[in-house]
Formats: structure tokens, C-alpha cells, sequence
């Protein structure tokens, strides 16, 4: 099946060219102007990448990402031209899996959701899925991968997606040590040259 894209911009020459350059591509793109259309879309269709501007009237990226992460893990890449390194630092920790700066190349854009898209079949792969049913103890700490929740002494702690994922990923390989540039491979699904520093802020 294509993958469905929903592509988010207030700028519709960018809408234009990015989607030829995405459905020359194989992808199946949706297009909206603000963010308000884009999470009435996003609720009421399915999709398995969201690429969403920062700057649009009604609703901004921000609140549109911080919305979505509330209760979907889909993959979700900044395009925008807030190209500062704390802009980027907020947007890869309330959820963003990829931030790309304009001006841009969409072809690069193009490569980068592909990689995504190889890794979401990755995770989808029988042969590389976990079992939902383990219950992983470290110490005082327990985790149910189901249910996604961890226990500290007994008592319930709360996790952002991101903060879950990082945890449950170093508990289940004990003793071994990852780099920041593969904790961003694994848990953020991120495989370009991108900061790292938001590994350090959800380690802390």
C-alpha cells in the first residue's frame, strides 16, 4: 500500500512542489494551509507521515505536533524556517522526529521520508518486533511494554512518548552502551546528521 502523507504549509508554492516531488515519489499526500485543517485531517484519516510547518495562522506546528503526541506516535518532520539551534531543540523534544530548515532541497526532503519509511516497515517486521507482553524489572523500576507504563517503588510515574521509548530501549539491552547518534536512530527514527542535544535533555 502507498504510504499516506499529510503535508502542512501555509505557503501553497511549497505545497506545490512538495507533493509532485512526494507523489512522483509513490506517496499518496494530503495538503492543508493551517493547523487547524491539518488536525481535523489528521483525525479523521489516517496517515503514516505528517510533515508540518511551524508558522500558520490559527494554529501553530508547535500546538499541532504537542496535540498529536497527546496519543499517536506517527512520524512527524518540521519544515520551516526557524532555523535556530533552540528552535530545533523544542521541536525534536515535544515530538518531532526530523527538522528540516528552508530553503530546502525536496529532494532531500524526498530521501528523508523515505528513511522513515523504511524504518516503520522495520518495526512493522514480525522479525524485529518485541513481545507487547514484557514486563521488564530494573531495581526498583518496572515496565509494561504493553500498557506503556513504568512503576517506580509500586508507584505509577508519567512518561512523555519520547522519554518511554528512551527508557524502555536501555532497559531491554543491559550493559550496553549506545551513542547519542544511535539512541537518535532508535527511538527518534532520525538516521541524518541532525543535534544530539536532545538525547542529553530527555536522558536528564
Amino acid at each position: 500500500m502507498n504510504k499516506r502523507i499529510l503535508l502542512v504549509d501555509d505557503e501553497p508554492a511549497i505545497l506545490d512542489v512538495c507533493s509532485r516531488y512526494l507523489e512522483r515519489e509513490g506517496y499518496l499526500v494530503v495538503t492543508a494551509n493551517n493547523g487547524e485543517e491539518a488536525l481535523q485531517l489528521w483525525r479523521e484519516n489516517e496517515f503514516h507521515v505528517i510533515i508540518l510547518d511551524l508558522m500558520m495562522p490559527f494554529v501553530d506546528g508547535w500546538k499541532v505536533c504537542e496535540q498529536i503526541r497527546q496519543s499517536d506516535d506517527i512520524p512527524i518532520v518540521f519544515l520551516t524556517a526557524k532555523g535556530e539551534e533552540y528552535d530545533r531543540l523544542i521541536g525534536l523534544t515535544i515530538g518531532a522526529n526530523d527538522y528540516i530548515t528552508k530553503p530546502f532541497n525536496p529532494r532531500e526532503l524526498v530521501l528523508r521520508i523515505n528513511a522513515i519509511c523504511r524504518l516503520l516497515e522495520y518495526s512493522k517486521n514480525p522479525k524485529h518486533k518485541k513481545d507487547d507482553e514484557t514486563i521488564l524489572t530494573a531495581n526498583s523500576i518496572t515496565i509494561h511494554a504493553a500498557n506503556r507504563e513504568v512503576f517506580l517503588s509500586g508507584k505509577r510515574i508519567e512518561l512523555t512518548m519520547k522519554e518511554f521509548d528512551l527508557l524502555n530501549l536501555l532497559a531491554s539491552h543491559p550493559k550496553q552502551v549506545f551513542s547519542r547518534s544511535q539512541l537518535l536512530y532508535k527511538v527518534w527514527q532520525t538516521e541524518f546528521d541532525v543535534d544530539t542535544t536532545t538525547v542529553t535533555v530527555h536522558i536528564r
